[in-house]
This record gives C-alpha cells, structure tokens and sequence, in this order.
C-alpha cells in the first residue's frame, strides 16, 4: 500500500522539464486539471482502501511528510486531495484531523504547511463527531503552546490559523460539541490559557457559560452552605471560596459534634488528620479570649469555654485535630496580642484534654503548652496570688499550676530522676495546694468551698494524691457507714464543672461501680437522693460520653437487670424519664428495644414496675423528634417486633401518632413504615376513628383502612359483663372465683365487673387488657345513661376505683380513655368522661395545684429537690394495689402529676380532632395546663401540635391562643413582646399584626443566630433545644402558626419583610434575614410555604412582557441589583426561594418538581419567563433525586411552550447549557427516548444545539 500511495504521490508532483521552464507562459486546460485531479482521487482511494489501522497511519505520515516539504501550489493540491477522501468516506474526518494536529512536523517554522493543515482541519472538522472534536482542541491548545510568547508579524498567518480552528469550534451557533462539556474541559485542562492570543477567545467562550452557572447558583450560598467541589462552571469566586466561616458557626453550637462530622465526612472509626477542624478550633479560641477581654466578666463567656473543653476533647481523641499542632498555632496567633483576661480559662481548656490523657502519650505532646505558658504569664509578673477557693472561678485560676504538676508527674514517670523546679510565678499556687494535701491517716471531707476540686484536678494522675480527696466527693453523695440516713443533697453543677473531665470520669465510674455492686448484693439497700441525682447531672457532659449515658445503656442497666433488682431499675428509669437531657435518638430507641423485652418478664408484672415501665418507654416513643423517627426506627425495619409491644395497645397506638406526626411534620412520603405498621397490626389489632385518619398522612391512613379490625358490638359486650356478673353471684367461695377469672385466656372482662362490684386486684399486665374492655364498657354506660345522678354516680365509682381502692391510677385509665377508636358521638362522650374523671373529684386536681405550688422545674439549680418530692408523697401516698399500705419502691423523682404530662399531651391532641368538645379541652387547659411548666419539651410540643393540626386550627384562633399560654405559660419571656402583649389583651381580641411586627420578628432570629442578641444565661445541657439557634426559630414558629391571621398572611408578611421592608435592613445583613426567612417558612406546614409558590407564580405573571432594555440575567442578579440598586423584585424574589428550599425538607423539595409540572404550564409563555424558571429550580438539580425525571421533562415541556410562543428566542445559548448540565450531572441517556420526542418539535437552531441531548444527525436537524 505504501508503494501504491509513493507512487500516486510521484505522480501528483512530478512536474514536466518544459513545463518547469515554461511555467509563466503556459495556459492549463481547467477540465484537463479538474480530470487529473479526479484520477488522482480515484488513485489514492484505491491506495487506502481495505488498509489496516496501522496501514492508514504510516501512510497518513507519508503523506503529510511528503506535503510539509512541498511548495505552496503542490502543498495545496495534496490538502485539497486529503479532504476529498474524508469527504468521500476513504479516510474518517476524525482520524485526519487528529492526526494533522498531533503531527511532530506540524511546526510554526514551516509556515505554509502549518497554515495549510489548520485550513484543512477547519473545512472537515464539521464532519467529527463531536468528542473528537474536543480532541482537536486539545491538540490546538497543545499547538498554540508551541508558538513564541512574543509573536512578530511573520507568525501573525500561523497564529491567526490556529485561531480561527479554535473559534470554530466554540462557535455556538456551529454546535460542533456540547459547550457544556468544551468548557469544562477547558476549566479543568488549561486553568492558564495556552497562549495569550487565546485568551479573549477563552475568557469570552468561559464567560458565556456564567449564565448558566447563575441558574444553578443559590443566591448567597456562601452565607448559608458550600457548593460542591470540582465544580466545571465558572461560578462566582465566592461560591468557589472554603467555607470556613460556616465550619466555625457550626462548631461554636453546642451538640454540633455529628454536623461538623457529617459535614467533613468524619468517621470515628478511621483516624484521619483533618487541618480545617483544627485551624477552626484555634479561631473559635482567640475569638473566645477577645469576648472574655471585652466583656471584662470570665462568668459571660463561661458557657462558651465549657463548650470548647468539651468540642476539643472529642477531635483530639478521635485524632482528627492533633494537640501540639493546636498549641503552637495558639502560640504563633496571640504572640504580641495582649489578651490577659482569658489565659486562666484557656489553660483550663488545655487542662481538661491534658489530665484524661497525659497517662497514654509521650510528654513531649504536651510540651508546647509551656511556650503557651511562657507567652501568656511572663516572668516579670509578679506571683499568681492564691485565689479564694470559696468561688468556683479558683479552678480556672489555679488550672497552669495543675497542668505544671500532671507535666512534673509525667516527666518523672518517663526519667526517672528528673526534677523541674517550680516556676517563681506558680510557688504560691503550687505551696497552697501541697498545704492542702492531707497527712497520712487523715480523711478529707466536702465543704462548701472548691478545694476538694482543686485537689482532684491537680493530682488525678497521681493515685497517692487523688484517692483521698475523690473517696470525699463520692462519700458527699454515697453516704459513709457512719451516715445515719442517705444523703440528699447531690454535688452542684458549679462543682461539677469545676472538675476535670479525668475526674469526673473517676467519679461516674466510682458511681456505676456502687450502684452494680449493691444491686450484685441484693441487700435491699436502697440508692441515696443525692448520688442519683449526681449521677443523673454527670450525664449530661458529653467528653465522657462513654461512661456516661452509653455505659448507662448499655452497662449499667443489663447489669441491674440480670442482677434483679427491681428496685435499683425502678430509680434508673425513673431518672430517665424525668432527669436525662439530650439523649442521642440512637439510646433512645435502644432503650426502647430494652424495655420491650423486659416488659415480659414475669417479675415486671408488678403493677407499680409495669407502670413504670410502660410510662418511661411512652415518654421515649412521644419524645421521638419528628426529624430521627425514620432515621432511627428504619434502622429495626429487618426486626421490627424489637420496637413494637408485643401486648401494649397503648404503646402501639402512640408509636402509631408518632409516626404521623413526623412524616406529616417532615413531609415525607410514609411508606417507608409500612413493614413497622404490619407488625403494630399483627402485634396489637387496633382501628383508629375517622377524625384520626383525617389527620394522618396518607400512607398511614391508607394503610389503616386497608387493614380494617372488625368492630366490637356493644350490646354483645354489655350482655357478656350481664353473664359475667350471674356467674359471679353463683359463685361462693374464693377458689372458684379465682378458677373463673384467673385461668390464662379468660375473657377479659374483670374489670366490666367491677363496674358492677368492687373487688380485689388483678395482675398488672392482664390489668390492660381489661382495661380497654372497662373503657369501652364506660363509653357504652354512659352514651346510654339517663344522665344527672347515674352520671354522677359512675363517676364517683370510677374515682372510687381509681383513689380508693387504688385499682388503676389515672393516667392509665385517662391514657386508654384517650386511645380507644371511639366514633361520632361516642367519641364526645369518652372526651366527657375524660373530663369528668379529671376534674369532677378534687383529688387530681389538689395533687396538681400543690405540686405546681411548691417545686421548680429547674432541677439542675436546686439542692432540696428530694425534701420537696419526699414532702409530696407524704401528703399524697401513692398506691398502686387495693389495700396496699405503701409503695413497693419508693420513687426518687416521679409521682402521678409528672407521670400524667405525656398522657395530656395526647389527650389534648385527641381533643383537637373533635371539634365539638373545644369547650371541654378549655376546661382542662385551664385547670391542668399549669402542669406543662414541668414539660420536658414544652415548644417542641406545641410547635408539634400547631404543625399537625395546622388545618384543624385553622379557624380556631381562641384555641390556639389558649394552647400558647397554657403550654408556654413559664416561657412567656421567650415570644415577641407585641405576642405577650396579645396574650394579655381581652379574650375576644383579634389581632393582625403589620408588617413592623414581621420584621421585628426575623430580626430576633438574625441576632440570635449571628450570636449578637444569644441568652448567655440559658444553660443548654438543660434546655429542650441544644443551642440558642433552634431555640429561636421553634419559638418564632410557635408564635407564627398561633397568630390569628392565618396561614396566608402569614406567610406573605414573612416575604414581604424582604420584598417590601428591605429598605429597613442593613444592606450588609440581607442574606443573613433571607437566611432567616428560609428557615423559618421551611419549618412552619405546608399551607405556610407554598405561599412562596403563589408568590413565585405572581412574579411570573409580571414577566410576560419584558420592558427592560438588560438581559434577564441582569435583573435576576441579586448581587448586581441589590449592590447597585436596580429593580429587585425578581432578584430577591429568587433569594428567597433559594432560601426556602435550600432548607427545606425532602418533602418539600418533592413538591417544587410538582409544583413546576402542575402549575407552571398555564402561566409560562415567555423567555424570561422560563429563565425565571430555570434560575429557581436549577441551584436544587442535586436534591430532587428520583424527581429529577420528572422536572426535566417539565422544563423541556416549558421550553416547547416557549419556543411556540415566541418568534424569536435571544437565550437559546445558556438554556441549551443548562439542559446539557442537567444532563451530564444527572439523568446521562435515561431520558433519550421522551427528550427527543420534545426535541424533535423545536426550531431548527434548538434542535441543532440540543442534537447531542435527542441524539439527531445534522441532516436530521436540516430536514426538520
């Protein structure tokens, strides 16, 4: 092949010795030349035909070889030869093109050959599909490096060849590739332009795609979240900046570990360094000491300093921020800055990692802290005073001469001989600590002063040192043999924070130890007040995690349990029902799984053990929030029966309600549960009246009336307690009385007939199940009593039942009163006989009112809790059997007002889904709501309340009032003033706030969060929120969904604080109020934020003609229109969009693809328009996940719309990018076949640019 193509080649060049000679004289026939031309075609098909691949490339390096060294006029006849075999199919365009452009001769020096080659590539380039395209422009950036920096005119032609190939093929209307994949290539390939003569080709090609890259920008990203990483479009640099400022904001919040960890992508069982946590935990530090020095009072920024200890001992120890690195970075960043106030709490800091884990690290880790020391307590000083240790502040003065004695210590232990002198500036301290260590024999005892901490801090390396002083603090709790009764007072959080982690991990250990011990010894002894509720306050520090709440979980309790001692298992739950704060979900549901297996255990039949134990796992079912149910409870999907009663109705029906709750407050699609609801089914057969299904979202409630549970007939039940009753009468003596009612499967209609006669107690487990008989029984009683004194009489029996003879307690029979799926009017009478049976006796109610009279929901600050609580019980002796003379165990902090908060707050709830009993829930608000000052969760309630029953209270403003101030009665001081001050006004007042009410509002929100207005005072390891920021929105939404003014208003007021009330926001401060906004609307219900879709659709409506003489795009840059102050209504109007959904919910998201498919065809007609629309939806691409399909083939429904509408189109360019974008990130080729079909109906220059996406041929794209 290679003799046949030389041969042609001779051929073509040889020239004539008299034509040479003759050249300038000689007339060449043309269609003598065009026939020679055509035979040399025909030749050099025939060469190259049937050839192998490698055939074709040493011939194509022949021939180019042969070409560069030939003069102009050959040169041209062999370039003109080559593109007529691409043309006519011999050679592939892709190869010759990628060959030319790769060749090792093409060089700038051999200018009309270089000239010649770039002319050819740009006549067949058309015919290259479009990757080899990207190919030859890779190859012309590769050429254009070759040339010279500094280009003379004699390289113009070459350089101006080059260029016109490279503008080819960025030409947007040739649509030789996707743009959207050329400019990625060029990002990411040549972030330096090749060649300065490129450069304006470059910049201008990359410049276009920002367009696109502003729909698919959340406005004031960078103020909210990161935008991923490798990102191809040209994005503002702002966007494209580290977001350490969020880093920061998030690891300033307390209980922010798990955040920070999924926002890094952490994993506690992979060691990985990570530098931004480290360099963060340095700025929050500086940041800390510069609050301290301008504050001037250390007690200001405690809570800050408390929080810091605790984030720094996590990193350090999962070794993902390394101790001397943050050291020296403190070193290097306060050298020469004079920030004295601090030092004491920065070196307590330091203490805390430093005690719990010099023992397992060289010294050397710890050395830096002495350049730290040498910085921040210079020599000149004179000595550190000894501080007056009756303050907890002498810890954090005294905390560098302990860090100096755990270094000695550890020196020592390392070299043996080793001594290091005491500073002259810590003598004092060291000499006063030395004088406070006991001689030999002596004991030490707990005063009211620190120095017992003190003396655990400094020496709790040393055992010599810190048995003593610890035996003290256990023995201030525990009690010593000499003791004549346990202590009560349990240790103060200001002793407690004023010990080292090491120490109190000492002290929780020396703890669980004593109470394992005791219930190993089965003595009966019981646990003291005081060290429960210690124990309980230890729990609440996260650095000891470990031995704290998870060795409680998953120690402590299997241990009490095996051992048997009930009564030791009683006190533990009921500590942690009533003393535990922030429980990972995670505990919760195993606990949960726990008490459900224990729950069958013949010993747990005990009627006050049963109690308890069915009371604590309704608290943890009900205290679920709406965001970890399906996180948490989808983890036991495989073993469902782990989280269900196996016999608890009850349980079952309030994990049911929460269920609904959280998809419905999540909007999440409830399918998810339905292997959980078939076992509650299986389990537990229950119905739900038509008023709860109403509420319920609608894979529970389809789910519910798809497995219908056959109704029980009344009038059968009242005939089988008539029978029960006869058989009863015939029975004389008490063995076949026993035989009858006490056989295992015996209808369980015992308590029917008790109705009837009053006698002794069944067990507590069968105590349920007739339970619900008696209550249905009850509903039938009453709905067909003659009323007055039969109605009084049935109550007084019940109260009877209930106080005296002490068969059931009250928030039991209240609780399966509340549960039964009672319908129509038998529904209003349960509520009635609720009622009744809590408020006709004085009896629960004088427990209430001298309950709320005399104790403070504050336990943490108080020291006489147990005297109160002890003080209770003898006025109102609890018992839980007829004729009991006193309680099995002896509670520690329950009693039957605390036990009967989770069963109001369902009672409240099933009220709301009956209209006509409002008045009756009123009553009860009134006289009982003084009991939700004891709520564990008061705003999370009422937020959850105001959330489900949004429709239901729609059109009940009074209600919704009175839940406000019942529920938050305590916590009036955290609404708004104008709202306090609207809860004081008449009853029958209406109030409509105006937009100056709105703007107050979210400026709380935005003080709060930025942490310029946050409650320093708040302690939030007791609080229902973990940090000042959810406090402040759940409140807000609180206060929001209870206004009168419904949820239109609302919602329209919140948007216009921006769109109309902008001129009253500091121009600096506009995202962080949109930020506000966002949240706000994303967590309040549906009838709330899909405003913002009625608004966005307005919006839409105003763009159909465009009298603006500046691109859409323009006028759709919030930072262009807000800097510059230009029209901002579309600009902010996306600003809050973005903001609403970048924070929205799954569910929410979901809705927006919906939204754009149902709502947006009839309004939009124009370009700017479907711009408007591309720019709102485009920055959530990455979220719609299996939506995605659905929103692409709405956008390119709009699209087809718009193309019919218009005449002509000025964006088709940044539309194409963003359907290429949506493309190559998302859907690939799933979506070919519906695409193409859309494709295929648009006009011509559409479907040239979208051909790649339809798959079309240009002839195809010419057809049309």
């Amino acid at each position: 092949m290679t003799e046949a193509l030389t041969t042609v080649l001779s051929d073509i060049l040889k020239v004539e010795g008299i034509e040479e000679a003759f050249s300038c004289f000689l007339v060449h026939r043309s269609n003598s030349e065009t026939e020679k031309i055509s035979i040399w075609q025909q030749k050099i098909s025939a060469a190259l035909r049937g050839a192998t691949q490698e055939q074709l490339d040493i011939a194509l390096r022949q021939y180019l070889s042969v070409a560069a060294g030939c003069s102009h006029s050959p040169l041209q006849l062999l370039m003109e030869l080559l593109e007529s075999s691409v043309r006519n199919g011999t050679l592939g365009a892709r190869k010759v093109c990628e060959f030319v452009i790769t060749s090792e001769i093409l060089q700038h020096n051999n200018s009309i050959f270089w000239i010649e080659c770039f002319k050819l590539i740009r006549k067949i380039i058309d015919l290259v599909e479009y990757k080899g395209v990207r190919e030859i422009m890779k190859g012309c950036c590769e050429k254009a490096k070759s040339l010279p920096w500094r280009l003379n005119s004699g390289l113009q032609p070459q350089t101006q060849a080059l260029l016109e190939v490279a503008e080819k093929i960025m030409d947007r209307n040739a649509c030789l590739l996707p743009g959207y994949l050329l400019v990625n290539e060029l990002q990411k390939a040549y972030p330096d332009c090749p060649h300065w003569r490129l450069a304006a080709l470059f910049s201008d090609y990359v410049d276009s795609f920002r367009a696109c890259a502003q729909m698919v920008s959340i406005v004031g990203q960078a103020e909210m979240r990161p935008v991923v990483e490798h990102s191809t479009l040209p994005y503002a640099p702002e966007l494209l900046e580290k977001q350490t400022g969020l880093l920061r904001y998030v690891l300033e919040q307390p209980y922010s570990r798990d955040m920070v960890c999924g926002m890094l992508g952490l994993n506690k069982q992979h060691k990985q360094h990570c530098q931004a946590i480290e360099e963060q935990l340095v700025e929050l530090v500086v940041l800390a000491l510069e609050r301290t020095e301008a504050e001037g009072d250390e007690q200001a920024t405690q809570g800050l300093w408390l929080h810091l200890s605790s984030q720094l001992i996590y990193f350090v120890l999962f070794q993902f921020a390394s101790f001397p690195n943050i050291v020296m970075s403190l070193h290097s960043r306060l050298h020469g800055r004079d920030l004295r106030r601090g030092r004491d709490q920065l070196m307590w800091v330091l203490l805390q990692f430093i005690s719990g884990s010099i023992q397992r690290n060289p010294l050397s880790n710890f050395l830096p802290v002495l350049k730290l020391y040498e910085l921040l307590f210079p020599e000149q000083e004179p000595p550190l005073p000894v501080p007056d240790f009756n303050q907890p502040q002498c810890t954090r003065q005294m905390a560098m001469t302990c860090i100096w004695i755990h270094l000695t210590k550890k020196a020592q232990a390392e070299q043996a001989n080793i001594t290091w002198p005491v500073p002259s500036k810590l003598r004092t301290h060291h000499d006063f600590l030395q004088h406070l260590v006991p001689p030999n024999n002596a004991a030490l005892a707990m005063g009211n002063d620190y120095r017992i901490a003190l003396l655990c801090n400094a020496y709790s390396t040393n055992q010599d040192y810190f048995s003593k002083p610890m035996a003290a603090l256990v023995d201030t709790i525990q009690g010593s043999p000499k003791s004549a009764s346990p202590p009560t007072t349990p240790l103060s959080m200001a002793v407690l924070d004023s010990l080292t982690v090491h120490s109190k991990m000492s002290l929780i250990h020396s703890i669980v130890t004593h109470v394992i011990k005791l219930a190993q010894a089965k003595s009966g002894m019981t646990l003291s007040p005081a060290l429960v509720e210690t124990y309980s306050r230890l729990l609440v520090y996260t650095e000891i995690e470990s031995l704290g709440i998870k060795g409680f979980i998953s120690q402590l309790l299997p241990q009490v349990y095996k051992s048997h001692a009930w009564g030791t298992l009683y006190t533990l739950l009921e500590m942690f029902s009533y003393r535990m704060h922030h429980i990972h979900p995670h505990y919760r549901v195993q606990l949960l799984s726990h008490l459900h297996s224990l729950a069958a255990v013949p010993q747990a039949n005990q009627t006050q053990l049963h109690l308890c134990v069915e009371s604590t796992a309704l608290r943890l079912i009900t205290g679920l929030g709406s965001g970890d149910v399906q996180p948490e409870l989808s983890r036991f999907l495989a073993e469902p029966k782990t989280i269900v009663s196996a016999e608890s109705e009850e349980l079952n029906r309030a994990l049911v309600l929460t269920l609904a709750r959280a998809t419905h407050v999540t909007g999440a699609d409830g399918s998810w549960c339905h292997e959980l609801l078939a076992t509650i089914a299986q389990s537990t057969p229950h119905a739900w009246a038509p008023h709860t299904l109403e509420c319920f979202p609608r894979a529970l409630a389809e789910f519910f009336t798809q497995h219908a549970v056959p109704k029980e007939n009344k009038q059968q039940l009242k005939k089988a307690v008539e029978e029960e009753n006869r058989k009863w009468a015939s029975m004389n003596n008490e063995n076949d009385i026993m035989a009858h009612f006490g056989v295992p499967g015996a209808p369980p209609l015992f308590l029917c007939l008790l109705w009837k006669i009053i006698l002794e107690r069944i067990g507590a487990r069968a105590l349920s199940a007739h339970l619900r008989k008696f209550c249905d029984c009850l509903v039938f009683e009453f709905s067909n009593s003659p009323g007055g004194q039969h109605v009084n009489k049935c109550v007084d029996t019940i109260n009877d039942m209930i106080w005296k003879y002490n068969i059931v307690t009250i928030d039991r029979l209240v609780l399966c009163l509340a549960l039964r799926s009672q319908e129509g009017s038998e529904a209003q009478v349960c509520s009635f006989i609720i009622q009744l049976v809590l408020l006709k006796a004085t009896e629960f109610r004088n427990r209430v009112q001298e309950f709320v009279k005399d104790n403070s929901p504050d336990h943490w600050n108080q020291t006489n809790w147990h005297e109160k609580h002890l003080e209770f019980h003898r006025q109102y002796p609890e018992k839980f059997a007829p004729e009991e003379q006193s309680s099995g165990y002896h509670p520690y902090f329950g009693n039957v007002c605390l036990r009967f908060l989770p069963v109001f707050d369902i009672v409240v709830h099933r009220f709301l889904e009956i209209p006509q009993v409002t008045k009756s829930l009123e009553i009860l608000l009134e006289h009982l709501g003084c009991l939700y000052k004891f709520h564990d969760r008061p705003v999370t309630y009422l937020y959850n309340t105001l959330h489900y029953y949004e429709t239901k209270l729609r059109d009940r403003p009074p209600l919704k009032r009175r839940l406000v101030a019942s529920v938050l009665g305590n916590l009036k001081e955290t609404l708004s003033e104008p709202y306090q001050t609207f809860l004081g006004s008449a009853p029958d007042e209406v109030w409509v706030p105006e937009l100056d009410y709105y703007i107050q509002l979210v400026r709380r929100v935005v003080e709060v969060l930025s942490g310029s207005n946050a409650n320093s005072m708040t302690d939030w390891r007791f609080n229902e929120f973990p940090n000042a920021g959810a406090h402040i929105l759940y409140t807000s939404c609180v206060e929001l969904m209870a206004l009168s003014a419904g949820p239109s208003a609302v919602a329209n007021g919140l948007l216009d604080v921006v769109a109309k009330g902008f001129v009253m926001i500091p121009s600096e401060e506009i995202h962080q109020w949109i930020n506000a906004i966002g949240l706000i609307l994303a967590a309040l219900p549906v009838s709330y934020w899909s405003v913002l879709h009625d608004r966005l659709l307005s919006t839409l409506s105003e763009l159909e003609t465009w009298p603006f003489d500046c691109s859409p795009f323009r006028l759709f840059d919030f930072k262009e229109t807000h800097a510059g102050l230009l029209h901002n209504r579309f600009s902010y109007m996306l600003a809050l969009a973005h903001s609403v959904w970048h924070h929205a919910g799954p569910g929410q998201i979901a809705s927006v693809s919906r939204w754009v498919r149902e709502c947006l065809p009839s309004v939009v007609r124009s370009e700017e328009q479907f711009l408007f629309v591309c720019h709102s939806v485009g920055p959530f691409l990455p979220r719609f996940s299996m939506a995605i399909v659905d929103l692409t083939n709405a956008l390119y429904e709009l699209l087809a719309q718009v193309d019919q509408a218009q005449a002509e189109m000025k964006y088709m360019d940044p539309i194409c990018d963003l359907l290429y974008h949506i493309k190559y990130m998302f859907i690939g080729d799933s979506m070919k076949k519906e695409l193409e079909a859309v494709v295929r109906k648009l006009r011509p220059q559409l479907q040239l640019r979208l051909r790649f996406i339809a798959h079309l041929t240009i002839e195809e794209v010419h057809a049309s």
